[in-house]
């Protein structure tokens, strides 16, 4: 066979086989089962929507959830270095009580002996000492660094368009902030009475008033004050939520809280106030005292815990409705 006549032959072959996928082709689409076929598979490939208009299977209620928010936050390294603090903390004053007594053995007397004679007392004293400034500061540093934080970053409108209902996104943030608060606050006292029985031992706990109760009675008195600290500082968490969806900058959220309460403080001070000062906030902080007690008086500290609910309800309401109209630009 001559090179044309093979050439001739190998065009035939691929006319014919055009003829066939044309056939084909031709066949598949003007074949009325097959068009229904395809538009079946791609109605199933489009995207589905709810009357509300939300994507078909998404569910508000498993966006961002709290354990997810609790690792976030626990690897922060202020985070971290807050907790280690608290554990430092006892050390540190157990350290001033020994290398800053007298040389001569003799104790200076008053809240120092008091602080010193038992694990009780030695807990009382770290309570004490840190009620005024410092358990305020660590609530109001992981309430008011929740939403303001992400503001400063810029990634709070990231998380709004994943999309996280916004009041969700308050609530979830505002659950572990207070799963953390009262993580620290319980840790405190929890290291406190560590080094209070290794280096104080477990005797009874004595009041500034002569009442003595059982290490064991004691024990659960610091438990109940632990929760009266916690739902007293509800007033604080409110504000600084308040503070931080106000605000963009999360020192400012934290700092106005810490302010509102060191002047709080200081107005309770003012004895020509007379009866005003029961509205203060802070004017039941340390009615959990009356706990070391043989006979409990539970008065204060039933106004200190109404008060604190009040005003958290109000912040937190203020809050709930700022956020919820806000404009979110950052």
């Amino acid at each position: 066979m001559s090179k044309s006549s093979a050439r001739q032959s190998e065009n035939g072959h691929k006319a014919s086989d055009t003829v066939r996928v044309g056939e084909s082709v031709s066949t598949v689409h003007t074949d009325p089962a097959a068009i229904d076929e395809m538009a079946v598979a791609a109605s199933r490939e489009s995207t589905a929507f709810e009357p509300d208009g939300s994507v078909a299977g998404f569910r508000p209620g498993r966006t961002l959830p709290v354990r997810v928010e609790l690792v976030r936050q626990l690897r922060r390294r202020r985070t971290q270095l807050l907790l280690g603090f608290l554990v430092l903390l006892p050390f540190i004053l157990w350290g001033a009580f020994e290398f800053g007594a007298d040389t001569s053995g003799r104790r200076s007397g008053g809240f120092v002996d008091l602080a010193t004679a038992s694990a009780p007392n030695f807990v009382v004293f770290v309570l004490f000492a840190a009620g005024s400034f410092l358990l305020p500061m660590i609530v109001a540093l992981f309430f008011g660094d929740t939403i303001a934080s992400e503001a400063s970053w810029s990634s709070l409108k990231y998380l709004l368009a994943m999309p996280v209902p916004r009041q969700r996104l308050l609530r979830q943030k505002a659950i572990a902030s207070g799963l953390l608060s009262v993580f620290a606050l319980a840790l405190l006292p929890a290291v406190a009475l560590l080094v209070g029985v290794v280096f104080y031992g477990s005797g009874e706990a004595v009041s500034p008033t002569g009442d003595a109760i059982a290490f064991s009675d004691s024990l659960v008195a610091m438990l109940f004050a632990v929760v009266y600290i916690s739902v007293n500082l509800l007033w604080v968490a409110g504000l600084a939520v308040f503070l931080s969806v106000s605000t963009d900058a999360p020192l400012g959220a934290v700092g106005g809280t810490v302010l509102v309460a060191i002047l709080s403080q200081i107005l309770d001070q003012i004895t020509a106030l007379g009866g005003l000062r029961d509205y203060l906030p802070t004017h039941f902080g340390f009615a959990w005292s009356d706990l070391i007690a043989t006979d409990i008086d539970w008065a204060n500290m039933t106004r200190g815990a109404f008060s604190a609910i009040t005003y958290a309800a109000i912040f937190g309401l203020l809050a709930a409705r700022r956020f919820r109209t806000k404009d979110i630009t950052s």
